[in-house]
């Protein structure tokens, strides 16, 4: 992770790589807080295979793809399918269930309460403390001024 010092404020300004950032992710479904932009956690993580159906009741979720392929599959038999520089917005309550059939590697960006599997609970559940603690770049998120 690069920094930059604003002059403006003299605030620290992080500049964080998504590829560089991916590197150090090692089991999948197991996504890093790479950045916090006011009360959204920019995330990166590696998909294979599927987390859960699930939804989120109080926030939208946002899925951008860097590298593979990512489906997204909704209630009734719906699906959405994400190629390298595409994005989703999953809206808040909607059921779904994202399914890489080869590693994907994506950018989530999602509301600081956001649970990781929203309302259910699975062996592979990461809790927040567990997607700060893992950052390649840095040990933890640059202070907020």
């Amino acid at each position: 992770m690069n920094t930059v010092v604003h002059s403006k404020e003299m605030q620290v300004v992080a500049v964080v790589n998504f590829e560089t950032e991916l590197q150090g992710v090692t089991e999948h479904w197991s996504p890093r807080v790479v950045a916090q932009v006011n009360d959204q956690y920019v995330k990166v993580a590696k998909v294979l295979g599927q987390i859960a159906w699930h939804k989120h009741d109080n926030e939208d979720e946002l899925f951008l793809v860097i590298s593979g392929q990512l489906k997204i599959e909704f209630e009734g038999g719906k699906e959405t399918v994400l190629n390298p520089g595409e994005m989703c917005v999953v809206p808040r309550g909607v059921l779904h269930n994202p399914v890489a059939e080869e590693e994907c590697s994506i950018v989530l960006i999602e509301t600081v309460t956001t649970k990781h599997t929203g309302d259910i609970e699975t062996p592979l559940t990461k809790s927040i403390e567990s997607q700060i603690s893992g950052r390649t770049g840095a040990s933890t998120l640059p202070e907020r001024h």
